[in-house]
């Protein structure tokens, strides 16, 4: 496991156009996350992402990350 003291976490343009919230809230989400990365109990409470099951789902929009590396902001 990487050194959680090192972890940068870095948020795609637009992952919170979606969020239905103050920017308040939005800012206490952000710190909580960090704060997890920084304790590595992000790392404790993950879960492998399972690629095979991912292509197996048929999602579009999962298939077009995985396979670009990138999303189509709306």
């Amino acid at each position: 496991m990487p050194d959680p003291k090192k972890v940068v976490i870095e948020f795609a343009p637009g992952c919170f156009d979606n969020f239905d919230g103050t920017q308040e809230e939005l800012d206490e989400l952000v710190v909580e996350i960090q704060q997890l990365a920084e304790s590595g109990e992000l790392f404790e409470m993950s879960t492998p992402v399972d690629f095979d099951s991912l292509i197996d789902s048929g999602d579009e929009e999962l298939l077009e990350v995985f396979n670009t590396g990138t999303r189509t902001l709306q």
